[in-house]
């Protein structure tokens, strides 16, 4: 068997391993999916809460997301200083680096890990993205109907609530049409 000329510039262009990368990029990965975790686990409880109408729960979730978002702030700013650092490992800019030119510095085992890692990533954040379109749906229908009972019950003078569109009303107490429906004065 004759050494082809091709199979030494394939060695030159394939990176050797790095450990270091490999450990810091399958960590990462790790901390992405248990955020990634926490997220869904947030964005459904806030849906059975909107769903139960639970006023206060839905607010304690909204502000449990935040708090994980903040989170994600961090580790997306690590996720950053990885890809430059894969960047410059494989002689790319830090915005083309892929999962499968980052496997190209992990030894196969860790490349598999870090395809499955990243697949069930993407998958689950698409799962928290389409729960949370659903949760912001259900709040508008919510919102939607009860501006339409506020609307029906007509506030009135009280200045609570009111349309821009239509001008306070001369009665002294909310009304349904033309009746009034509670009048302290007699």
């Amino acid at each position: 068997m004759t050494d082809s000329p091709e199979l030494p510039a394939r060695k030159a262009a394939t990176p050797a391993a790095d450990a270091l990368l490999t450990r810091d990029v399958i960590a990462h990965l790790a901390a992405q999916l248990t955020s990634a975790r926490t997220l869904l686990a947030v964005v459904l409880e806030q849906g059975k809460a909107i769903r139960a109408r639970n006023v206060q729960g839905v607010v304690r979730y909204a502000g449990e997301l935040q708090a994980e978002l903040q989170r994600r702030r961090q580790i997306e700013q690590d996720r950053f200083h990885l890809l430059q650092r894969a960047g410059g490992r494989l002689g790319v800019s830090s915005g083309a680096v892929t999962v499968e030119l980052l496997t190209a510095l992990m030894d196969p085992p860790s490349a598999q890990l870090a395809r499955s890692r990243s697949a069930e990533l993407r998958g689950m954040l698409g799962e928290v993205q389409r729960e949370h379109i659903v949760n912001r749906t259900l709040m508008s229908q919510h919102l939607a109907f009860l501006h339409h009972l506020l609307r029906l019950v007509d506030i009135g003078d009280s200045g609570a609530y009111g349309s821009a569109a239509s001008p306070p009303s001369s009665q002294a107490g909310p009304t349904i049409g033309a009746r009034r429906i509670l009048d302290m004065t007699a």
